[in-house]
Parts: structure tokens; C-alpha cells; sequence
């Protein structure tokens, strides 16, 4: 069997997603997914596995298009965030096979609630992190998150069972509230000290680049930037209380 490298991550997402949403989403791929193909199989995997950097992809893809539709509008500088994203990470021609499946998936209905379901059942939580982290990006491609974005990624948040102070904290990463330091580290405006530098050493540890290594190298690059912004939000309470 003879798979373009878009082929590749398709069959890999098929074994992972088979018979559920996303292998529905994925098949419709599947007339413009091969550059060439003979006759094989793939592997289906009917169980609870551990994460692959192919199921991220692909979980990324779908539900960045959710994101995108949510305020009736596809803007160009969504779409520009997403491609910088995977040219950075992946190179310009893996890139093109990537938009090419988002393109077709922008113009599905996705059935976002069981596409979520699905991914909690098969992804960790420090994986589901980071692709609510992504989602928000996105969001803020423009220079404003739209209202219906944000419902839509806190939507996708609870059906991936990511608790509400997680949420609350990826949101100001990039949405910035009253207190947003403080929330960011899930402490609360009157913690002590002690209470902070507790927080701080749980949310670094949390955020991690290492806690997603096995999605590959490319992934890590990407945490990098959530763990900058805990470091971020813990040094400005230290400049605020000068400790």
C-alpha cells in the first residue's frame, strides 16, 4: 500500500476514531485524502489508548472548524493562525494537505457534543489541555473573541471534562479579566504568599512542555507558550505584592 503523508494521518485517525464521529468526519475525507493507493488494510483499535500525535491533529482540525463557525464568519486570519501553526511545526507541503482536509471539514455539520466524547475517551487531560489553549488562539486570531466562540469553546471544555477552573485559567490566558493572574494560577485575589508559590510550582508542573512529549517534538514547541504564561502571571503578582 502506497499512502501520501496526507493519507498516512487519515488511516492513523480512522484506526484511532473508527465507527464514531470523527471516523464519519474522517471518511468523508477519504475521496481526496489518497494521492495513491493500492489495495491493504489498517489497523482499528477498539479500545481506550493512549494519546498519538495523529489523533491530536485531527482532533485539532475538527474542532478549530466549531470554533471558526461559531460567529457565522470564517475569517482569513483564523485560517492564517491555524496554517502559521502547522508550517511552523510541520513544513509548508505537509501544511497543504493539512488545510486542504480543514477546508473540507469547514463545510460539514460537525456533531460537536459526540466528536467531544469521543476525544475525552481517548486523549489525557494534559492533551485536552492544550487543545483548548489552541481553540482560544484561534479565537483571538482576529484581536477579539467573539461571544459565541467563547461559548462554543467552553461547550467543547465541559464535554472534554476539563474543569471549570482550568477553563477559567486557559481563558485568561488569552481573554483577560479582572484578576487575571490570580486566575490563571486558580488562586483566589486574597491567597497568602505561601498559597501562591504553592499554586505557582502545581501550574507549572501542570503546563509542562514534558507533560505532552508524547505527542512529538513540534506539540511540545506549542505548550511552551501556556507554560509562559502561568511564569507570566506568576511574576506579575510577585511585582504586585513585591515578594
Amino acid at each position: 500500500m502506497e499512502v501520501s503523508g496526507y493519507g498516512k494521518w487519515i488511516l492513523g485517525g480512522l484506526g484511532w476514531a473508527f465507527g464514531g464521529p470523527i471516523g464519519g468526519i474522517m471518511g468523508f475525507l477519504m475521496g481526496s485524502a489518497f494521492d495513491s493507493m493500492n489495495s491493504g488494510e489498517f489497523e482499528y483499535r477498539d479500545r481506550k489508548v493512549g494519546t498519538q500525535p495523529g489523533d491530536f491533529r485531527i482532533s485539532l482540525l475538527i474542532l478549530s472548524a466549531a470554533v471558526m463557525k461559531a460567529d457565522g464568519k470564517q475569517l482569513k486570519s483564523e485560517l492564517d493562525y491555524i496554517k502559521a501553526f502547522f508550517v511552523q511545526n510541520f513544513g509548508v507541503e505537509q501544511t497543504q494537505h493539512y488545510m486542504r482536509a480543514f477546508r473540507d471539514i469547514l463545510n460539514q455539520d460537525i456533531p460537536l457534543r459526540d466528536v467531544c466524547f469521543q476525544i475525552r475517551s481517548h486523549m489525557d487531560l494534559h492533551s485536552r489541555l492544550q487543545l483548548l489553549h489552541f481553540l482560544f488562539g484561534i479565537a483571538l486570531a482576529d484581536g477579539q473573541a467573539h461571544p459565541r466562540e467563547v461559548k462554543v469553546i467552553e461547550d467543547i471544555s465541559q464535554w472534554l471534562n476539563i474543569n471549570q477552573y482550568d477553563f477559567v485559567s486557559i481563558k485568561n490566558m488569552f481573554v483577560k479579566e479582572t484578576d487575571s493572574a490570580y486566575k490563571i494560577l486558580e488562586v483566589s485575589p486574597t491567597a497568602t504568599e505561601e498559597e501562591i508559590k504553592k499554586a505557582f510550582r502545581a501550574m507549572a508542573l501542570k503546563y509542562h512542555p514534558d507533560r505532552v512529549s508524547h505527542l512529538g517534538e513540534e506539540f511540545q514547541h506549542a505548550a511552551k507558550e501556556k507554560f509562559q504564561k502561568v511564569n507570566e502571571a506568576y511574576n506579575t503578582i510577585k511585582k504586585e505584592r513585591n515578594f
